[in-house]
């Protein structure tokens, strides 16, 4: 049951979110004034969210509360040494930790269970905000593309790459037995809010990560194919534990396709809105028609 501190937190919670999104340039300078304590220590407020909740609904502890603090200051400290220390940006030890911890809590699901089941997304949405502070207004990592001013561009990239994909899933999945057709038309307004949710609340959050981060990390490396088809195969591996407790090779393998689609999506622009709306397409055809 949704109560006013939960309604508080949940926009707490994305209001970083959606300042970074819509206003990244003005939001990476608010805290160039600030002394560098208290850019530094700023992200501990990430821990308010879970006061309110955990109050709210009766599951406080302390434990919890210090981690909610303490990990987003570690994070933003990483990423403003990595800054003094790699100017040119061509990746640091640092960046790969960071990138490291904040993938693996989410994909192992490391601190859910601080929440209530039905408000795990919280968690998901935290370290998200931890990662857009440490990464894009301390270490200011460019070529990010993490604007969600959607363009028709944008638009017409992400179709074109989600109807390349869509015959290939659809064959190879059928053919592995992990899709399974199933004709019919939703009601418009649940097909559109699965759309919406899907894109904000999960396309976007894991394109930002494999795309915007790690992939265009690894380019500086690597190479721009290289690392395509390394953070396609990363994409698909966060996929072992999903709608199974072993390890699931058809999802990990039909994931790993699809990181290709979206990562080229990203590339061409080098935005993240052109690959979520692939993503989002994608698991929203999956979800209602191929599940």
């Amino acid at each position: 049951m949704l109560n006013p501190a939960i309604i508080i937190a949940a926009l707490f919670t994305l209001l970083p979110f959606l300042a970074a999104a819509l206003f990244a340039s003005r939001v990476a300078g608010l805290t160039e004034p600030l002394p560098t304590a208290a850019r530094l220590l700023g992200p501990a407020l990430l821990c308010v969210p879970y006061l309110l909740v955990a109050c709210s609904t009766g599951g406080f502890r302390w434990g919890w509360l210090a981690l909610y603090a303490l990990l987003p200051v570690t994070l933003s400290t990483l990423m403003w040494q990595a800054h003094r220390v790699d100017r040119d940006q061509r990746g640091n030890w640092r960046d790969l930790l960071v990138l490291a911890v904040l993938g693996l809590a989410v994909d192992l699901r490391w601190f859910e269970h601080a929440w209530p089941p039905h408000l795990a997304v919280f968690n998901k949405m935290l370290l998200l905000d931890a990662g857009i502070y440490g990464l894009l207004v301390l270490r200011q990592l460019d070529g990010v593309g993490f604007d969600l001013r959607l363009r028709p561009r944008d638009l017409g990239i992400g179709l074109r790459e989600c109807a390349f994909y869509a015959p290939i899933a659809i064959a190879l999945g059928l053919k592995i037995g992990f899709l399974r057709l199933h004709p019919f038309w939703p009601p418009l307004p649940g097909l559109t809010g699965a759309f919406a949710y899907t894109f904000f609340f999960i396309a976007v959050p894991e394109e930002l990560f494999f795309r915007g981060w790690v992939q265009n990390l690894l380019e500086r490396r690597m190479g721009a194919r290289a690392a395509l088809l390394l953070t396609s195969v990363l994409f698909g591996l966060a996929h072992f534990n999903k709608r199974s407790v072993h390890f699931n090779w058809r999802y990990v393998l039909l994931a790993a396709v699809a990181g290709i689609f979206y990562g080229r999506a990203w590339r061409q622009q080098r935005r993240v809105a052109a690959s979520a709306i692939t993503h989002a397409c994608v698991d929203t055809l999956w979800s209602f028609w191929l599940r």
